[in-house]
């Protein structure tokens, strides 16, 4: 149930038609995973925060940086050298205190990525490398979650959700994995913002019903030049990740493990 200070502080969202009353118990009752808390999931934070996602579990190892003030808005400059996670955490509690927020000082590894996304309904997918982003779309395979998937690089950025057994995953999209370097290209604040402010819209719609959700497309993105386009994704059979080989190793796995 909503409460009345929930209801108040969500009245102008819940006047939507398409969310409502409804929708905004759906957000109350999920639990989103984000990786990578920096200037694109710190700020896909916020915004789902203040619209009143049920949980958050942020997940990003890791120090800030000087150099990461320029986009990271969770941040204060006295924070600098201090786990960056943390006081993503104490900001986000601070706008709103309705919301649970754990964080989580690791980066995603073969090790944490299925107990994490198990604990999720879903997951944003903010990373600064693609090792990260891979492990994260695994998981969400094997245990049927979400992910929106969101990434940019200097003034460009691209972003799509991916539902199990629905659409692509990221391997089918990326069967060769690009070689990311966190610090090899210029970031501007307001192209993370921009692309953040788009994700957590995405992440909104799936869970209330709100629109239609990047299913099966790819969303590209020219901010210097103001430039959209979507591009109708190809679901690789016999990928590695969701294909249907890979699919029944899933599933019997599953079976030896709850049996």
């Amino acid at each position: 149930m909503l409460t009345p200070k929930e209801l108040e502080r969500y009245s102008r969202q819940i006047q939507l038609p398409e969310l409502g009353e409804a929708g905004q118990k759906a957000l109350k009752n999920t639990t989103a995973l984000v990786s990578g808390v920096g200037g694109l999931g710190g700020t896909v934070a916020l915004y789902l925060a203040v619209a009143g996602i049920g949980k958050l579990i942020l997940v990003r190892g890791g120090e800030l940086r000087l150099d990461d003030m320029n986009r990271q808005i969770l941040m204060t400059d006295d924070w600098v050298g201090k786990t960056r996670v943390t006081k993503a955490q104490e900001t986000l509690s601070q706008i709103n205190p309705d919301v649970e927020i754990e964080a989580i000082a690791e980066y995603v590894t073969p090790e944490n990525a299925d107990n994490l996304v198990q604990r999720c309904d879903i997951a944003l997918s903010c990373a600064h490398n693609f090792p990260e982003r891979d492990l994260l779309n695994g998981a969400c395979v094997r245990w049927n979650k979400p992910m929106v998937e969101a990434a940019m690089n200097s003034m460009e950025a691209y972003l799509t959700t991916i539902v199990p057994d629905k659409t692509p995953c990221l391997s089918c999209l990326f069967p060769e994995k690009p070689d990311w370097d966190r610090r090899a290209f210029g970031v501007l604040g307001a192209v993370s913002g921009t692309l953040a402010c788009l994700t957590a819209l995405e992440a909104i719609k799936l869970i209330t019903g709100l629109g239609k959700p990047l299913l099966g497309q790819l969303l590209n993105m020219d901010l210097a030049n103001v430039e959209f386009k979507k591009l109708h994704l190809y679901k690789d059979p016999d990928c590695p990740v969701c294909g249907q080989k890979a699919r029944g190793k899933i599933e019997d796995k599953q079976l030896t493990t709850n049996y």
